[in-house]
This record gives C-alpha cells, structure tokens and sequence, in this order.
C-alpha cells in the first residue's frame, strides 16, 4: 500500500528526566506544522579497511545514530492573554525558559544552563518515528503580505521507529495567524519607533551538537549568538544616520510587536542591539538598507524575550 506524504502528524512534550520518554499525545501535545522535513536515521559511518586479497567494497558501521527533524509553526498568540502557546514545548526545547504571569502574558527568554528537552513523535501515514532528548534552534521571519513562522530545527537521540496509525491530533489550541501589515505589525529600533520595513528576521543562534560518549548520549547546547536582519526603507540621514550607528557600535533597543487583540499579541525584544555594516539596495524602484543585527546581552540570558499576550 502506497504511503501518502501529506497525511502526517507531530507530537512534543517536555522531558521531565532528559531522554526519558514523556509520552506526548495527540489529544495535548500536537503540533501544527508546515514544510516539514525530517532525517529519521542520521549519524556518521566507521569504515573497516580491511586489508584483504582482493578488491570490492566491505560495507561500513553505522555510528553515532540521531534524528533530525525541522518544520515552521505560525507566529500567533494562545487565545487568551497569560495561556500558554501551543507551540511552548518546542521553544523551551531551544533554550528558552517559560514564565507564565496568570491573565496577563507568557514570556520566553534564553537560559545558559539546565537547558529543557522534548520528545518528538513524527508520524506520515502508519510509520512513527521518535525522536528522545530532542533539542534544537528557532528562527523568526516577518514579511509583509505573508504569515509569520517560527522555524525549528531539532535533533534528538534515536527512539524505535515503528509501524504504529496516525493520532486524532487536536491542534485546536493554535490560534489562526495574523499576516504581516501595517496594521497587525509594528517595528522599533535604536530609538526610531514605526519604522517602514520590508522584512526583518531573527535567529536565536543556538550550536546544537549530538554526543556520543561512552556513558552517555544527548543534544547539547554549546552556544548561543543570536543575531538577525532588518530591511528596511532607507532615510534621509537627517532621520536615522544608520551608518553611523553601525560605525559608533552603538547599542539599543529592538521591539517588534505583531498581532491583534489580547490573545493574539506576539512581541519580541532585544535591549541591545547592536548594527552592522548596511547594504544598500533597492525593492520597486524604492531605496532600502538591509541591517545585520547581533543581539547582545545586557546583564546575561537578556538579549531577546519573546512575550505571547
């Protein structure tokens, strides 16, 4: 029988031992997901080189074996300002710890220590394959006209891969998204509030390795630079002097705040932020300035928060 590569489903929960299952189920823990890609048996392989009479290949050792899975999600709020977004597991598995403020928000921002792992269940069409201690990296994209997403990309220890039938995923929590407009999205940064941008992104910058030791295997987290790119509409020097920002190395705040009513709000910040060299270009005949932005700490696991309200 033919496997149909649209009928899929994916799980995350939180781990509470690392690389102990949790369990996640599709009644609390779908998620809701596009261009999913994933590398079910990853790793390196150990050639022999056996010295023998005569020539052909001697097969090898598969070694160090991982999964690999990536996906985007849509940038949108929880439903009700201080509920947890269903898409929270994921972002704890990149690094960033949760803090729900009841009725009011909940605010994710990085941590250099005791960094969170999920279990992820990936199923297309009768075949499940999980994923066991699974941590990984978030980028952020904003462009006008279109959906925002988060993009996740996660590698974790190689659970059993099985023949087991899709869940009944209730993917009920995620809320329907915003495009990016004028109306649904705002920009500040260094000072210039309601800035005219063509697109900005932002990458937390996770270094995710896979350990293989003896006594022991994980997805560890060794770095963190979290940088990003603003595009934006280019202006008399008079109003903004963005090269001589980026030559001062001055440092200052970013918010992005993206979303409707409560419930449905998503704001990014970054207290310092510094520019890089801008490119000029140009969109439509209209001049533009594509800005390297690096998002710098202020007194440590500050450089960017991101508040679901």
């Amino acid at each position: 029988m033919a496997r149909k590569h649209r009928k899929l489903a994916i799980l995350a929960k939180v781990e509470t031992t690392y690389g102990t299952d949790s369990t996640p189920t599709g009644g609390a823990n779908a998620m809701l997901m596009t261009d999913v890609q994933i590398q079910p048996l990853a790793g390196e392989e150990a050639r022999r080189d056996l010295l023998l009479p005569y020539l052909g290949h001697q097969g090898v050792e598969l070694t160090g074996d991982y999964v690999s899975i990536e996906g985007s999600i849509e940038i949108a709020g929880a439903g009700a300002a201080g509920d947890v977004p269903a898409y929270g597991a994921l972002l704890r598995g990149c690094g960033l710890a949760e803090t729900v403020n009841a009725g009011t928000s909940v605010v994710y921002e990085p941590v250099s220590a005791g960094e969170e792992a999920v279990s992820i269940y990936f199923y297309q069409d009768g075949v499940r394959h999980i994923a066991l201690g699974a941590r990984g990296n978030v980028t952020m994209s904003f462009v006008p006209k279109q959906i925002p997403r988060y993009r996740f990309s996660m590698m974790g220890l190689l659970g059993t891969i099985s023949d087991t039938a899709l869940p009944t995923a209730d993917v009920s929590g995620f809320v329907r998204p915003l495009p990016v407009s004028k109306a649904k999205t705002t920009l500040g940064l260094h000072g210039v509030s309601a800035l005219i941008a063509e697109s900005v992104s932002i990458d937390l910058g996770n270094a995710v390795v896979m350990r293989h030791l003896i006594g022991s295997e994980s997805a560890e987290m060794t770095d963190r630079q979290s940088t990003g790119t603003a595009v934006l509409e280019a202006p008399l020097l008079a109003a903004k002097n963005w090269f001589a920002a980026a030559q001062a190395r001055t440092r200052d705040a970013l918010e992005l705040v993206h979303g409707g009513t409560a419930g449905n709000i998503v704001q990014i910040d970054a207290p310092k932020v510094e520019v890089g060299r801008p490119t000029q270009g140009q969109t439509q005949g209209i001049v533009n300035y594509s800005l390297p932005l690096m998002l710098t700490p202020d007194s440590g696991d500050d450089e960017i928060s991101i508040t679901v309200k």
